[in-house]
Order: C-alpha cells, then sequence, then structure tokens
C-alpha cells in the first residue's frame, strides 16, 4: 500500500471514530495538491479541503493528525 492509500485509511478511521454514521468520500487524486472530501450524514453534507501532504503524513505524524481531527470534529459537528 503506498503513502496515499494508507493517509486515506487513517482518514476514515479518524472519521469512523469520531462518528460512525459519517459517510465519506475522498476523491482519487488532488485538484491543486489539495483534497475536497466529502463527509455526508443523512440528508446533510459538509466539504473539507486537506492538503495532499497532511494526507500523506497522517499515518505517521502525531501533530498532523490532531489536527485533521479537529477539522473533522468541527465539520461533523456542523452536520
Amino acid at each position: 500500500m503506498d503513502e496515499m492509500e494508507e493517509g486515506k485509511k487513517k482518514f476514515m478511521e479518524v472519521v469512523q471514530e469520531v462518528n460512525a454514521e459519517v459517510q465519506v468520500v475522498i476523491p482519487v487524486a488532488p485538484s491543486n495538491s489539495m483534497f475536497l472530501i466529502s463527509l455526508t450524514k443523512g440528508q446533510n453534507r459538509k466539504f473539507i479541503t486537506v492538503p495532499e501532504d497532511d494526507i500523506i503524513d497522517l499515518p505517521n505524524d502525531a501533530g498532523i493528525l490532531a489536527k485533521v481531527t479537529k477539522t473533522v470534529k468541527d465539520a461533523i459537528a456542523g452536520l
């Protein structure tokens, strides 16, 4: 598994830990080095942007993990 796939898997795990009811759609490739990620719960949908480097470093960097987890929690709270 390459770094990008490991990062996407870790991102999905973070979302599931925050709220298992939320569905996630991560694009196959970034646009302008950013991933526009869709979070959906019921009829509500929210989009967040996550830098490509953060996705790659997510499994191995506790600081980035904390930052992305906070972003996910804030977005899910808005659903």
